[in-house]
């Protein structure tokens, strides 16, 4: 005689509901696929080609013409925090969202119960990660090559880039959001308002990212080389509400976002 009894079936197994509770700002699984679509080869051509083509110039400046403060700061301002960084965060910003955007991909992201408010702060975390290693490390490091960190430029530019690395990623994930067409916007916005027009026009440079971290860094310069447009408060202030309104939209905009099937 058989000495097993037959066993109630097993429920079956519920579908995962939406996660309620608090806001959670950090997603590993989003960050981990940001992180793969940002270092893939093309990307990562750029994110090392434009660090690695800064440390090259410097490093043959300094060998041609010696150390000297006036010219550090020249190349520092003109080329690595007016071109560099932006061009950085274009490919970080609009990287880390687009191209998911632009091939349906993000359908299967959002058919998961993650808010979409983590989704994106998950991807803007990634992409200020990524821009703040690949600009202002080597920003900090090409300061101390020109003139070993003279009157405390490299550290002064090295804290610019580092906050103007979290606005650029801000507004150019919302870009990514907002249009198919992100990685030419931004590379507009970029070369011409923040290159040409934040650096030359005098009314405008009160509305350049590159002007208001200029100022958070010029508080750790010695000497007036490193000067801002504007005043601190006024720089921090609209870094803070740039960075948070860009956030805020984008988080916004994924909600309504439909596939590209269906429009």
């Amino acid at each position: 005689m058989s000495t097993t009894s037959a066993l109630p079936d097993a429920p079956a197994a519920k579908p995962a509901a939406p996660r309620t509770g608090g806001p959670v700002f950090y997603h590993p699984t989003v960050a981990r696929l940001t992180y793969r679509a940002l270092l893939g080869r093309r990307r990562a051509l750029l994110l090392f080609g434009l660090p690695a083509l800064l440390l090259v110039i410097c490093a043959a400046v300094r060998a041609l013409a010696g150390a000297d403060d006036g010219t550090a700061n020249d190349i520092l301002q003109g080329f690595a925090l007016s071109s560099m960084l932006p061009l950085l965060g274009v490919i970080a910003g609009t990287g880390a969202i687009g191209p998911e955007i632009d091939d349906g991909a993000i359908v299967y992201l959002l058919a998961k119960p993650i808010r979409r408010s983590t989704i994106i702060s998950t991807k803007l975390l990634v992409a200020i990660g990524v821009t703040l290693v690949f600009s202002a490390i080597p920003t900090l490091l090409a300061g101390y090559l020109l003139n070993a960190n003279g009157q405390n430029i490299a550290v002064a530019y090295g804290i610019a880039t580092a906050v103007a690395s979290v606005a650029y990623s801000a507004i150019f994930l919302l870009l990514g959001v907002f249009t198919r067409h992100a990685v030419v916007v931004g590379l507009v916005y970029a070369l011409v308002w923040e290159t040409v027009i934040g650096n030359l026009v005098s009314g405008a440079q009160t509305l350049s990212v590159q002007q208001w971290a200029l100022a958070v860094g010029a508080k750790a310069a010695h000497g007036d080389l490193v000067s801002s447009a504007v005043s601190l408060p006024t720089g921090i202030i609209l870094l803070i509400v740039v960075t948070v309104a860009a956030t805020w939209y984008a988080a916004r905009r994924l909600s309504t976002l439909k596939p590209v099937g269906d429009e």
